[in-house]
C-alpha cells in the first residue's frame, strides 16, 4: 500500500488525458512517478515508449513493466518515435523528469493535435517556440496530485504491478538519515526507497 500514492500520480495524468487503447504515448522519466505511468497505461491498452538517459532504468522498463520501446533520450528519440509510429508521433507525451530541457523538448515527440501532460515540477521558466506548437495545435496540460478515483484506480490494479521490483532500497528508520543522500542518485540502482517502522 505504500506505492498506491506515487502511482496514483501517475494514474491522475493518465485521466488528465485523452489516451486510449491503442494510443502511442510516450513517457519521458524512467523514475517511479514515470514508471507507474507506463505500467497503468499499458494497463488500459495503450503502447507505450520510454525514454531517459539512465541505461539501468530503461531495461527496467523493458525487463519488469514490460515496455517493448525505450530508448535513450540522447540517441535520436524523434528519429525512432517516427519510424515507430509511420511518422504520426505520440497521441500524448508526458513529462515526469520536472528537467527543463525534457519539458521544453517533449513538443518534438507529439503527434499533430495531440497534448503533453507535465507531471514532474520543475522551479525553472519554461520556453516555447510558438510557431512549433501552434503548428502542432498543441494542447498543454499540467498534472499535480491525485485524487480518490486515482487512487482506486490503482488499487484495482496494484496486483498487475511490479511491486517487489519497484521497491528496490528499504531501510529501518533509524538508517533513514544517513542513507537519504544516496536515494537522490539514479546511479545507486534506487527506483523507490521504502522506510520501515517494525
Amino acid at each position: 500500500m505504500a506505492i498506491v500514492e506515487p502511482l496514483a500520480i501517475g494514474a491522475h495524468a493518465l485521466r488528465r488525458s485523452d489516451v486510449q487503447a491503442g494510443d502511442y504515448i510516450v513517457v519521458i522519466g524512467c523514475g517511479p512517478i514515470g514508471i507507474g505511468l507506463m505500467k497503468l497505461a499499458q494497463i488500459i491498452g495503450a503502447n507505450v515508449i520510454a525514454l531517459d538517459v539512465n541505461e539501468d532504468r530503461l531495461r527496467y522498463t523493458v525487463g519488469q513493466i514490460g515496455v517493448k520501446h525505450a530508448f535513450n533520450v540522447l540517441e535520436d528519440p524523434v528519429g525512432r518515435i517516427s519510424e515507430l509510429t509511420n511518422s504520426d508521433m505520440a497521441t500524448a507525451v508526458f513529462d515526469a523528469t520536472g528537467n527543463k530541457k525534457a519539458l521544453e523538448t517533449g513538443i518534438d515527440y507529439m503527434s499533430h493535435g495531440g497534448e503533453f501532460i507535465l507531471v514532474g515540477l520543475s522551479k525553472e521558466e519554461l520556453c516555447y517556440s510558438h510557431p512549433k506548437i501552434h503548428a502542432k495545435e498543441t494542447t498543454l496540460k499540467c498534472s499535480r496530485n491525485a485524487t480518490i478515483e486515482d487512487f482506486e484506480f490503482v488499487i484495482k490494479h496494484l496486483k498487475e504491478f511490479p511491486t517487489a521490483s519497484f521497491v528496490t532500497h528499504e531501510v529501518h528508520y533509524t538508517e533513514m538519515i544517513s542513507n537519504f543522500d544516496s536515494w537522490l542518485d539514479p546511479k545507486t540502482g534506487v527506483i523507490k526507497a521504502m522506510v520501515n517502522f517494525d
